[in-house]
């Protein structure tokens, strides 16, 4: 193994890095699950967790990855034989589907090209078409983390809305929670899935479902077999600072730590700050001469980029070079998508002079794979960066009176 000085760069699109804030408070010495302390965290992070999905209703967490907190969205509000509308924008859309039909959904999959995000003119169109109202909800992943894209949610809700359709709105926040402008409560979404490795700063190990009344009232008919995933117990639980099974009570001092620092930022300021550093990583692809494989500039990810290589060269070649010769991970193509992009993650614990190591890397990468890049494109990011900060102190290098 190569010996490397400094610091490793993490930048896939998740897990991202852990503030050391949060890794020190996860370090702390276990307490009771059922003692007052214990209470008193879980009601205030339970409390916290509420702004960052946007909602003032419930929100579930399960000790649990992203894909945990699928199934729960499905099992509590769903019943054997019902109709599901899925769209294929990507890896991540495709395994929900997958997961759907394994639990005896049927899943009406409108086909896609994983350079879109999910046409609202699509749902509009099949909820038309549907006057039985055999579809009973609706399946969409906000930022697909295989490509990049993220689809536009508020657009499809009015979609659901003239369609005059009764179908349940679930949408997968995986890879935008806490880094993309996201509303559940404001955008009609009646379950939002979520989970800790990504914008939230955490490592894997938590799932979450924000929930809305409409939601919860299908719960009580849903008749897809729960236990462990079921609402009704953990939300009772919850009333009293607890919850119907062990939980992972370090991980919890992590995911309160971590919202406190969302909340030190501001969240318009977290998005603020996503927003830059993806505008900047679109420049420096722009100025190698790459293409984003995102095709919609109404669609771009704040969270990823992903990049196309054309014919000749091979993402996994470039990424392994990176990784040897510069200490960075970044993230590969998922299915259709293997061998012919590579990630970068610019999520979570990120800050200007990271992002721009970070493309430093990936164009001295991509020079020594043989791709042939114009080296302004680093320059072309640091241009994007540079003019964030002077519109913000409106200083442009004149000594200050």
């Amino acid at each position: 193994m190569t010996a490397h000085s400094g610091r490793h760069f993490l930048q896939i699109p998740g897990p991202t890095n852990v503030p050391d804030r949060v890794l020190r408070a996860m370090a702390r010495p276990t307490i009771d699950h059922r003692g007052p302390e214990f209470a008193e965290l879980a009601r205030d992070l339970l409390r916290r967790l509420g702004p960052v999905f946007g909602t003032g209703g419930p929100v579930v967490v399960y000790p649990s990855s992203g894909t945990g907190a699928w199934e729960a969205a499905l099992v509590n509000t769903l019943s054997p034989g019902d109709r599901v509308l899925a769209f294929d924008t990507g890896h991540f859309a495709t395994l929900w589907r997958d997961m759907a039909e394994g639990l005896g959904l049927v899943v009406d999959l409108v086909p896609g090209d994983w350079r879109r995000g999910v046409d609202p003119a699509a749902v509009a169109e099949r909820l038309a078409a549907d006057r039985a109202h055999a579809v009973a909800a609706v399946l969409v992943v906000h930022n697909e983390t295989s490509t990049g894209v993220t689809s536009r949610v508020p657009e499809i809700r009015a979609a659901i809305d003239d369609a005059d359709h009764p179908a349940l709105l679930l949408v997968d926040t995986i890879s935008s929670l806490a880094s993309i402008d996201y509303r559940h409560d404001a955008w009609g979404v009646d379950v939002t899935v979520g989970c800790s490795q990504k914008g939230l700063m955490l490592p894997p190990g938590l799932g979450f479902n924000a929930i809305s009344q409409k939601a919860l009232a299908a719960a009580d008919t849903a008749r897809l077999p729960r236990s462990y995933w079921d609402w009704a117990p953990i939300l009772a639980a919850n009333e009293g600072g607890h919850f119907p099974y062990t939980p992972p009570t370090n991980l919890l001092y992590g995911l309160r730590e971590a919202l406190l620092l969302l909340e030190e930022e501001g969240l318009s300021a977290v998005f603020a700050r996503h927003d830059r550093h993806a505008e900047a990583t679109r420049a420096a692809v722009r100025g190698w001469g790459l293409e984003v494989l995102c095709a919609d500039e109404r669609e771009y990810s704040s969270s990823l980029t992903a990049v196309l290589l054309g014919d000749g060269h091979d993402a996994d070649k470039v990424r392994q070079i990176i990784l040897d010769r510069f200490d960075m991970s970044l993230g590969t193509g998922l299915g259709r998508l293997a061998g012919r992009v590579f990630r970068i993650g610019h999520l979570g614990d990120l800050n200007d002079l990271t992002l721009a190591g970070t493309l430093a890397g990936v164009q001295l990468g991509l020079q020594l794979a043989g791709v042939a890049v114009d080296p302004g494109g680093l320059q072309a990011a640091l241009d994007v960066l540079r003019a964030a900060h002077e519109d913000r102190t409106g200083d442009r290098g004149e000594e200050s009176r």
